[in-house]
Order: structure tokens, then C-alpha cells, then sequence
């Protein structure tokens, strides 16, 4: 879904004229239409019609010569009108459309807004995606969506939304199902974030190799959009809440040019190396000694 300004088309070249999109008429395009004779208007007009466009929009509530209205009812083109001026309509109608032809699906997750940084935790039900969620919304963060998120795609961004309309309903086990709108507040709460991060929540195992030092980045892909992903493994009496703030500021620290692993691979290396070279140093003076 795109919108066009016609320009060159209303003058007969239509090589490259985009006919799948709506069709915007402002000023310039209708004054132009007002100074042809009607045997030219008539012609141009109907050649650019007669390419299937799905609407026009007239602007700034301007008018259009009868013969155009009459040949826009002969090939079944509806003309609408609008008092924005071109630019405004412009701007509102592209993010309209792109806000409702988005690409989008919905998945089993949670999502909320820490620290400005839409984070989306995953995981098998039962995990606690829902628990640390209520701990976050509890510890001044805000809810998003909790089981059901529908992911779109917009300005080359992946956002979340409620996957259903009473979104801000939490299933907790063992109580039942609250309102965090209701009981936090609506300032704890978002119709929609971006995702920056997404966190796998997976039951804790013995033998799995799990990222130590944070050297390496895992991305997860959603809807053509890679996001970093963070595997974070959950056993009883974890604070998983306190480690999702903690994976936020890093994030943020990292969007800044601070890097902690690398800070910390970099501290390692110089100590290593700098006990190397004293232990050259004491190598070589014993050496010495043992030569005179």
C-alpha cells in the first residue's frame, strides 16, 4: 500500500507510473487538469484511468472538472476528498496504511518495557514468563502483553502489541488472573513497543553448555528481523526479574560503546600477558645469575 502523486502521468508518460497505488491529486495536479482543453483532459485522463488505479484523493477540498467525475463513474474508480493539504494527507495516509498492511503474526510470549527497551520473553508454558513479568510491572517497568503478542513489521522494525484485546489481563498460577492496569496503574502499561531483546527462558540443565562470559551473539528472527536473543536458564529461587534489568542495561551500555565482555576478555588478556612478561623477566634474571 503506497500513495502517488500522478505528475507526469496527467501528462501522457506513463512508462513508469505506479498504477497500484492511491492516487493523490493536490494543487498542482488539479490546476494543471483546469488549463487543458477537454479534448486533452478527456484523453490524458482516461489513459491513466483506464491503468486500474484503486482510488483518487483530491485535496485542500479542491474541485475537478465534470468529464473527470463522470469517467471516473464509467471505469468504477472512486474519488474521495479530504481538506488536509497534500503534504498532511500524505503523511497520514502512508502511516495509516502501513500501520494496516503490516506484516505481522502472533506467538506464545511476554512482553514488557524495561528501561525504554522492549524486551519479549519466551520460553514453554509453566516457565514463568508471566511471574517475572508481574515482578518487573512491580519493580516500576510496564506491561505490554502477557501469553499472546502479535509481532509487526514497521519502518523496517519489529514491534508487539496485545495479542487480544484484554491483553493486560495476567494468568498467575495459583491466583488466579489479574489486572495490572487496574491494580499498577496505566502508566505500567503499553499498547505497543518495539522489541530490542528477546529473552528464552529454559529450565536449568546439568550438562548444557551455556554462555559465560557474553563474547558471543545469538539472534533470533522474526517476521525478516533479527533481534539479539539471550538464553537465560531459570531453576528455583533465581531472581529472574533482577537478570532481565540487568540483560536491559547491558544492552544500554552496549548501545553507548560499552562493551562489559570485552572489557572484561581485554582486562584478562593484559594480565596474562603482563604476568608473561614477568615471568620472562625472572626467567632471564635466573639465567643470568646462573651463567655468572
Amino acid at each position: 500500500p503506497h500513495v502517488n502523486r500522478p505528475g507526469l502521468a496527467l501528462a501522457g508518460y506513463l512508462e513508469v507510473f505506479s498504477a497500484e497505488r492511491i492516487q493523490v491529486f493536490g494543487e498542482t495536479e488539479v490546476r494543471y487538469l483546469q488549463s487543458l482543453k477537454e479534448d486533452d483532459l478527456v484523453a490524458r485522463v482516461r489513459d491513466m484511468f483506464k491503468t486500474d488505479i484503486p482510488c483518487i484523493i483530491i485535496t485542500k477540498g479542491l474541485t475537478l472538472p465534470p468529464v473527470i467525475e463522470y469517467l471516473a463513474n464509467d471505469l468504477n474508480i472512486a474519488m474521495l476528498s479530504s481538506r488536509l493539504s497534500t503534504i498532511n494527507l500524505i503523511q497520514h495516509l502512508s502511516r495509516y496504511l502501513q500501520d494496516l498492511f503490516a506484516l505481522e503474526k502472533t506467538i506464545h510470549a511476554t512482553l514488557v518495557d524495561v528501561f525504554g527497551l522492549g524486551i519479549m520473553l519466551t520460553g514453554k508454558s509453566g516457565i514463568g514468563k508471566s511471574e517475572c513479568a508481574l515482578d518487573l510491572v512491580h519493580r516500576g517497568h510496564s506491561l505490554v502483553g502477557d501469553d499472546l503478542i502479535t509481532l509487526r513489521y514497521l519502518d523496517d522494525q519489529l514491534y508487539g502489541r496485545p495479542g487480544r484485546e484484554f491483553g493486560h489481563f495476567m494468568e498467575i498460577r495459583g491466583v488466579g488472573f489479574v489486572n495490572v492496569e487496574r491494580m499498577f496503574g496505566i502508566e505500567r502499561t503499553r499498547r505497543q513497543k518495539s522489541i530490542d531483546l528477546q529473552i528464552e527462558l529454559m529450565p536449568w540443565q546439568e550438562n548444557m553448555d551455556y554462555e559465560r562470559i557474553g563474547l558471543a551473539n545469538s539472534y533470533a528472527e522474526h517476521l525478516g528481523v533479527k533481534i539479539p536473543i539471550i538464553y537465560l536458564p531459570v531453576s528455583p529461587g533465581k531472581n529472574v526479574s533482577v537478570i532481565v534489568e540487568v540483560a536491559a542495561m547491558n544492552m544500554i551500555l552496549k548501545g553507548v560503546g560499552y562493551d562489559a565482555a570485552e572489557d572484561f576478555n581485554r582486562k584478562v588478556h593484559d594480565e596474562i600477558r603482563k604476568k608473561t612478561m614477568q615471568k620472562k623477566i625472572e626467567d632471564d634474571e635466573k639465567n643470568s645469575d646462573s651463567n655468572e
